[in-house]
């Protein structure tokens, strides 16, 4: 440990947050200027990447060095297949500029969780009285924006809501954030904050409570069909693996009473119908039109990295024109072909076989509060093969989590370096003194 801890070690836990929140930050429009939105968006994106490289720097330069290797390593290895062939498809797309964005921009995000979290484990490793939870850490990140959400939707409802269907609905997101898309983040949040509650240190108790009722304002003010059904599913899957009868019980209660809501929101929301729902407001035809009339165009590699058609945008002959498909593994299907689906859904079975493998884990309930909501929006929305969204970073963060370890075998020389750090950094204690 330090005889003198630098600044940044003494304060890296809201370091690390405030990272992660500019980060998740980076995908919101701020305006409608487009130039200073994707300037925002560069900065806060590739900026943060910056400044956790710095931190991973600061932390060699005190003598720590990389006692990590990887296991478990198809799921690593499958992505990064699957950047190789999105990479490759430049050569071939439809429009290889886009398609070279949209492919720097998920490749950066990569980048930026891997460095992420060697910086966690060497912190937790040489200075574990600085541990550093993600549960934590993640949902300090995540409430600010709730928070802004909920501010700005009494503050400026004219820039925080958006208009729909003619006028007829108005959701909270505004052109800042698709109204999904943060229906996810919140749904995600408040899963984060139950799981940090469950936990019952007396310090952290009022916050994740005040998480959790941000959170289900902002699923209602957003919307989300989708969102509310992760959430609800999350929470479920969590109190039933409690050991807590009387949280099983009123998990139950609860359900029973707020069935009669649920059902009018998710199923007749706004005279919608079940005809709505089961046609997935309108996207199963436009599913159908892309797989008869889209991808036996270009079955075996598609029309390249994040694009659809050779068009920008794709209709149907019987659908309305979209330049997304509302589906990450159409998504996928349309810009790499049957290839790259292939790929991807042997990534994320992999994914989640490290999940089974480490059910035991700390972190199995950070892993089932991250996938539930953004594999749920990978069926409606973006997702974690789709256009660069926050849901490919959380899904990064994933990919990562059970697959490193620290290394079993250390050369003489890292047992020497080892040494000397510990010999250079005593207790902190005596240090500090």
């Amino acid at each position: 440990m330090l005889k003198k801890e630098p600044y940044f070690l003494r304060n890296i836990e809201w370091i690390l947050t405030l990272i992660l929140f500019i980060k998740i930050a980076g995908y919101f429009s701020i305006t409608d200027i487009k130039i200073i939105t994707q300037i925002f968006k560069v900065i806060s994106r590739v900026g943060m990447t910056g400044v956790i490289l710095l931190l991973l720097m600061k932390l060699k330069a005190l003598g720590c060095i990389n006692i990590l290797q990887i296991r478990n390593s198809m799921s690593v290895l499958l992505y990064l297949l699957y950047l190789g062939l999105g990479f490759a498809s430049f050569t071939w797309s439809t429009d290889p500029k886009y398609s070279a964005l949209q492919w720097f921009m998920t490749f950066e995000s990569f980048v930026f969780v891997y460095i992420y979290f060697k910086v966690v484990y060497t912190i937790n490793h040489y200075f574990d009285h600085h541990f550093i939870d993600l549960v934590k850490v993640f949902t300090k990140a995540t409430f600010p924006i709730l928070v802004i959400f909920i501010v700005g939707s009494f503050a400026l409802p004219e820039f925080f809501y958006r208009e729909m269907r003619g006028g007829e609905e108005i959701r909270l997101g505004g052109w800042i954030m698709n109204p999904n898309e943060l229906g996810m983040l919140a749904s995600l949040n408040g899963a984060l904050a139950y799981v940090l509650l469950e936990k019952k240190t007396a310090k952290t108790q009022l916050y994740p409570i005040l998480s959790i009722i941000a959170a289900l304002v902002i699923l209602v003010l957003t919307s989300s069909r989708s969102s509310l059904i992760g959430f609800l599913l999350i929470i479920g899957i969590l109190v039933l693996q409690s050991e807590n009868k009387k949280l099983k019980i009123s998990l139950i209660v609860l359900t029973v009473l707020a069935a009669p809501f649920a059902i009018k929101t998710i199923i007749f929301k706004d005279g919608g119908g079940v005809e709505e729902v089961l046609s997935m407001t309108g996207r199963l035809p436009f599913w159908t039109a892309l797989l008869n009339e889209g991808i036996v165009k270009e079955p075996f590699f598609g029309y390249g990295f994040m694009r659809i058609n050779y068009t920008e945008y794709f209709q149907g002959l019987n659908t309305y024109p979209g330049k997304m498909t509302h589906n990450t593994f159409m998504q996928i299907l349309m810009n790499l072909g049957f290839v790259g689906l292939f790929i991807g859904l042997m990534q994320v079975f992999f994914t989640v076989k490290n999940y089974f493998k480490n059910r035991s884990d700390s972190y199995a309930s950070f892993f089932i509060a991250l996938f539930i909501p953004v594999m749920i929006n990978s069926f409606t929305e973006f997702g974690i093969f789709g256009d660069a969204n926050y849901g490919i970073l959380f899904w990064q963060f994933l990919i990562f989590l059970f697959v490193f370890e620290k290394r079993a075998h250390l050369t003489s020389l890292e047992k020497a370096s080892i040494k000397r750090f510990e010999k250079r950094f005593k207790d902190s204690q005596n240090g500090n003194s």
